[in-house]
Parts: C-alpha cells; sequence; structure tokens
C-alpha cells in the first residue's frame, strides 16, 4: 500500500489560482458582487466577476467543446480544445481557464479557432489507439464525437503503431493506456474528489504518461474500486471490468439456473441509457426486459437493504447497551455502516484501526446472495451449485465486493457476477429490447415484497433515514410520521458533503417481540439523544474519520452512514455517463417520489423479510444462523475481525 503521506497536496479552487488585477482606486470589496460586461459571438451579457469564458459562454447557451474539463472538477486547462479568441490576446486563450475580470469581446468559432481545435484533435489522435469500432466506449466517446463534429478524417500526424498492454489486473476497473488522451480527469477525480490519490501525471511534456504508484498494477494498488475516475474519462481509457460474455453464457446454459437481483439506483438511471431524461424511473419496466432476455427470477435488492437494516439496527442496538447499560469500555463506537464497498476498501487501507467500528452487517448485495444458495435452493429444491446469481449494481466495486475471497458464506460464491447500470443496458440493447416501451412486470417471489426504506438506500443519506424510521418506531412505539412529515427524514438528505443530525428520544414503548431476546426493555434510552452522521465521496469520509481521531464532534456519534460515491450510489461508478450535480439530483428525485408511492415505507414492516426470520432465521437479527450468513467474518491487513 502506498504510503498516505506520499499522495500529491490538493489543489487550489479557481478563485486561489486566479487574482484578477483590480484598479489601485477600486477596494477589493466594493468588487464582490460586481459584473462585467462581456460580448461573445455578438451577443451582449454581463456576467459576476471571476467567472469563465466557458461559463459565460454556457449560459447565453453558446456550446465551446471541452475535454480536460468537467463540472465536478477543478479547472486544468490541459486539453486546449476550448480555445477562443479573446480581442486584445495575441495568442488563443483556454476558455475553461481564462476569468473574466473586465470588459472583453469573445470569438468562439472563427477560422483561428476552427484550426486551432482540429489541430489539438489531430494531436491527440496521433497517440490514440483508433479501434473505434470494437471500443466500449463507441458511440459515447467525447473524443470520437469531437472528431466528427471537425470533420476528422484521417490521421494527419501518425498513428499509434506498437500498443501497450492493458491492465485489467483489477475486479473492479480496466486501463488501456493506448486510449489515455492525459486530460487528468482521472488524477483530479482521485486527488481531489476522492483524496486517494491512486492516479498520477508522471513526467513532463510530451512523455507524461498517466500512472500508478510505482507503475504497480490497478489490482496491486491502493484503489477502492469506487470507478469514480470511470464516470469522468472522456475516452474508454478506463472501464468498468465487464461480465456481460459470462452472464450470457450462463443465461444459454439450459442447466443454469440465472436469477438477478436489482439495485434501486440503477433503475432510476438506466433510462439514460435509451436516451431518456435522467432520473425517468423504468423499475418494472426493466423486469419484463430481464425476463425476456431469460432470467429465471427477478428479485429486489431492496428486500435485503430491508434486512440490512433490520440486522445493521439491531447491532446497533447490542453495542449501545453493552457500552450505555454494560459498561463495556471496548464497544467500538460509533458503528459505520458497511454497505458501500469502495467506503470498506477506503477504510481498511486508510484507518485500519477503525475496522472494528464497521458493522459487520454484508452489503445487501451480499446478503441476497447468501440467501440465494441457502434458502431460496431450499425452498425451489435446486442444487446450489447449478445456480447463477447476477447482481445488478451501480457500481464498479461491487464487482470486487462478490469476489472478496470471505464471501462464501453459503458454501459457494455467494454473487457469481456483477453488472453495472451501463453493462445491462448494453446486453437490452444485444437482446433488441426497448426497456421504456416494454409493459410493467413485478418482482418475483419469495423476495418479491421491498419498502420505501430499502428504495431510498440508492441516494446518500438513505440508510441512515431507513435506520431511523425504523429505530424510531421500535424504540418509542411512536410512528415516525408524528414525528417527521410524511415520515420523510429530510435533515439526513440533501448532497451536502457531511451533515450531522441528532434526534430525541423523549419517550420509550415495550420492546418488540423480535428483539426481546437481545434487551429487556427500552428504559435506558428514555430521554436520551441519538447523535448520527452522513458522509458521501471519500474527500468527505476522510474529514468526518479526521475528525473522529482528534476526538472531535464525529467522535462522540453513535451512528455514521458513509458512501464513497458523491450522491451516494446513485452517483456510482456503474452509472450512466455522464454524471454531474444535476444529473444525480434528478435520480435522487425519482428515487424518492417511487418512495412515496409505496404502500410499506419501514423496513420491519416488510412482510417478506418477517416471514424469512419466521421461516428460516429463526433465531432473530444478529442471532446464530444470521450471523452465519448475513454477517463478515474476514481477514483484513493480518487481523481477524468478528
Amino acid at each position: 500500500m502506498a504510503d498516505n503521506t506520499c499522495l500529491p497536496r490538493r489543489r487550489a479552487p479557481l478563485s486561489q489560482l486566479f487574482q484578477p488585477d483590480l484598479p489601485r482606486e477600486t477596494p477589493v470589496a466594493d468588487a464582490i458582487g460586481a459584473t462585467i460586461g462581456v460580448t461573445i459571438d455578438g451577443m451582449e451579457t454581463k456576467v459576476p466577476l471571476g467567472t469563465t469564458i466557458l461559463e459565460a459562454a454556457k449560459s447565453m447557451g453558446v456550446r465551446i467543446p471541452t475535454l480536460c474539463h468537467h463540472p465536478d472538477l477543478e479547472v486544468a486547462g490541459i486539453c486546449r480544445i476550448c480555445v477562443v479568441e479573446v480581442e486584445g490576446q495575441k495568442t488563443l486563450q483556454a476558455a475553461c481557464a481564462y476569468p473574466i475580470t473586465a470588459p472583453v469581446r469573445i470569438k468562439t468559432y472563427s477560422k483561428a479557432v476552427r484550426i486551432a481545435r482540429r489541430h489539438v484533435l489531430d494531436l491527440l489522435l496521433s497517440e490514440h489507439c483508433g479501434d473505434c469500432y470494437s471500443c466500449i466506449r463507441n458511440g459515447i466517446c467525447e473524443l470520437q464525437q469531437l472528431a466528427e463534429e471537425y470533420g476528422v478524417d484521417g490521421f494527419r500526424f501518425g498513428h499509434v503503431e506498437e500498443p501497450v498492454a492493458i491492465d485489467d489486473s483489477s475486479f473492479s476497473i480496466v486501463r488501456d493506456m493506448n486510449k489515455c488522451i492525459r486530460c487528468r480527469r482521472c488524477v483530479r477525480t482521485s486527488i481531489d474528489v476522492q483524496e486517494v490519490g491512486v492516479l498520477e501525471a508522471m513526467n513532463r511534456s510530451n512523455k507524461v504518461e498517466i500512472s500508478t504508484f510505482m507503475q504497480k498494477p490497478l489490482g496491486n494498488e491502493i484503489c477502492i474500486n469506487c470507478g469514480q475516475c470511470i464516470n469522468r474519462c472522456p475516452t474508454a481509457a478506463l472501464y468498468a471490468n465487464p461480465a456481460l460474455d459470462q452472464v450470457w453464457k450462463a443465461l444459454d446454459d439450459p442447466n443454469k439456473h440465472v436469477v438477478i437481483q436489482t439495485a434501486p439506483s440503477p433503475r432510476a438511471a438506466m433510462g439514460e441509457c435509451f436516451g431518456l431524461a435522467p432520473g425517468t424511473s423504468v423499475t418494472y419496466q426493466m423486469n419484463t426486459g430481464l425476463k425476456r432476455m431469460g432470467f429465471d427470477h427477478v428479485f429486489d435488492t431492496n428486500f435485503t437493504a430491508d434486512l440490512t437494516i433490520i440486522e445493521e439496527g439491531t447491532e446497533l442496538v447490542l453495542r449501545l447497551y453493552k457500552a450505555l447499560v454494560e459498561g463495556e469500555t471496548s464497544v467500538a463506537l460509533p458503528q459505520f455502516t458497511s454497505c458501500s464497498p469502495g467506503w470498506v476498501k477506503y477504510c481498511e487501507h486508510f484507518y485500519p484501526e477503525f475496522i472494528p467500528n464497521l458493522s459487520t452487517a454484508k452489503s445487501p448485495q451480499q446478503m441476497f446472495g447468501a440467501l440465494i444458495k441457502t434458502f431460496y435452493a431450499d425452498k425451489l429444491g435446486l442444487d446450489p451449485k447449478n445456480i447463477v446469481s447476477v447482481a445488478l449494481m451501480p457500481c464498479s466495486a461491487k464487482k470486487f465486493e462478490c469476489n472478496r475471497p470471505e464471501m462464501v458464506d453459503s458454501g459457494y460464491q455467494d454473487v457469481d457476477f456483477g453488472l453495472t447500470t451501463r453493462e445491462l443496458g448494453k446486453m437490452f440493447h444485444q437482446a433488441g429490447l426497448d426497456v421504456p416501451t416494454m409493459p410493467k412486470s413485478d418482482f418475483d417471489d419469495p423476495f418479491g415484497g421491498a419498502t420505501g426504506s430499502g428504495l431510498i438506500f440508492g441516494a446518500t443519506g438513505g440508510v441512515m433515514e431507513s435506520a431511523l424510521r425504523t429505530v424510531i418506531e421500535l424504540v418509542t412505539g411512536r410512528k415516525v410520521e408524528s414525528i417527521f412529515e410524511q415520515g420523510d427524514i429530510i435533515p439526513v438528505r440533501g448532497f451536502e458533503g457531511v451533515r450531522y443530525v441528532e434526534v430525541k428520544i423523549p419517550d420509550v414503548g415495550p420492546v418488540p417481540d423480535i428483539l426481546k431476546h437481545l434487551v429487556p426493555n427500552w428504559d435506558w434510552l428514555k430521554g436520551a439523544t441519538l447523535k448520527v452522521a452522513v458522509a458521501h465521496g471519500t474527500a468527505n469520509a476522510k474529514k468526518v474519520m479526521e475528525d473522529i481521531k482528534h476526538g472531535g464532534k464525529f467522535s462522540h456519534c453513535h451512528f455514521i452512514e458513509f458512501m464513497a460515491c458523491p450522491g451516494g450510489c446513485l452517483g456510482g461508478g456503474g452509472q450512466p455517463i455522464p454524471t454531474s450535480k444535476e444529473i444525480r439530483a434528478a435520480r435522487a428525485k425519482a428515487i424518492y417520489s417511487e418512495d412515496h408511492e409505496l404502500d410499506i415505507r419501514k423496513s420491519y414492516e416488510n412482510p417478506a423479510v418477517v416471514k424469512v426470520y419466521e421461516e428460516f432465521l429463526t433465531d432473530g437479527p444478529c442471532g446464530h444462523k444470521s450471523h452465519e450468513l448475513l454477517h463478515t467474518h474476514y481477514v483484513a491487513r493480518g487481523k481477524h475481525i468478528e
């Protein structure tokens, strides 16, 4: 593992990189809020001081092409495809990195600009492996689209003759540096967005290359598999390690019983693979498409999201009881969520001393895998070795998670293959299925039942809200709707990097039957304040972890939700490209809207979950059977974790 201290420092924001020279007679304070007159292609407007030319043009409906620029990332000004003419400047200027500090006239498509952009494209293509027809990003490659726009019909400056080897050592991410244009989006994502630093630009000038630490294979690096670099790469230099062929092979085998579980986030994004607006839900149309493709059963991952809430919530109650009532000083608090495999791997790499704080509850994906090859196999009289369990996830890290050596509690690999949203979209196209036009069909039993709590797992804060909905009702005996309007726990929602919330427990009710074997009463929680927090993106996770290390506010929390990806699962590394704050917000809106449409919105009320405890996990939540199948016992960095 690379030493954290060797990671590059975070870049300064644009406001620090560019400090415009104001007239001496104008105090800086007076310039705050000032607007500047701008003329772009003959059209006039006013923009706030410091607005970039790219931003100003966008506000006027003028499109300037970009490659290194991304709305989630800091300015780089590397690729120069966005050059424009600025009156009074001797050379063309990069629109993404030019702050407007005085009235200015700009041309965005003059002859000089068009020639320069064409030259830039020709130079990029001279070092780019141009096997577009066989490329995984064919049709959705930003470089390919610009080449078509600017009439590139050959390799004017030569072409790569000796491609370098592709790195497919990671279960999650493939690196093909033959297609890298050195825009450094992946580098800025790794350093600025996630603060992992697994990628960096090495050397200078025309010898620059994007590399891992000591040029190690990605599978041997500190990569957390989140795939955020994939979502921002403009070409196919990075892509999720595909499982399409293996899944098709299983579907074509008459001796295999193939089932699939579908996570909530892909349903709010799959429509984008068919040209629909972000946030257009196609949940039930997707079920029909999957059955037509040949899957024997289609299940809802929300079912095991509900199961996760019961197991993880019970675990939290037990930790609090041991600490507050029995006085055990060794109890690891705050308890951390463990359903994001990218976050778990981040914790293992950078904060191994806090591994005991991770909930032992498996992720919903892995809980489902264990049940499929035990409970489900017994119920249908199937031999588990003939069951192929597939998981549709918004996440490239799920590919790594299902291949972790400890994920075999069913006696077999619990989940055989992880498919990203993008991969399943491609499979639908290969099968000639137009998902948005499919008739609707429901999920299959015995795992058809799910709740709104399971559904909102897909958004940052969703796990915490789901847990609170259940914990509040089980402890207080009151409906959560009597405390939060419509049961929506708004304080834990939103896209702020870190949220901290306190929930008062003024009174308590009787212990429900499902938990009576664990705690005698709730008197010890009467009048208590439950302190929780939510963080999404590992850069924000780092802020919380450093605060905890130094005894800050978050060290006094009882429960903290961490998600590796910005926005949570709906912004996962396997979701459709492109991604932005607006797109992630649209997907979140779809998830919360569907939550309101469901009759049951609390995990503990899910009748299918209740049935599993009655028929299979008969010793209840956190009992022997559930610990055997639904909780993790693994070796991480030389320590055995119970």
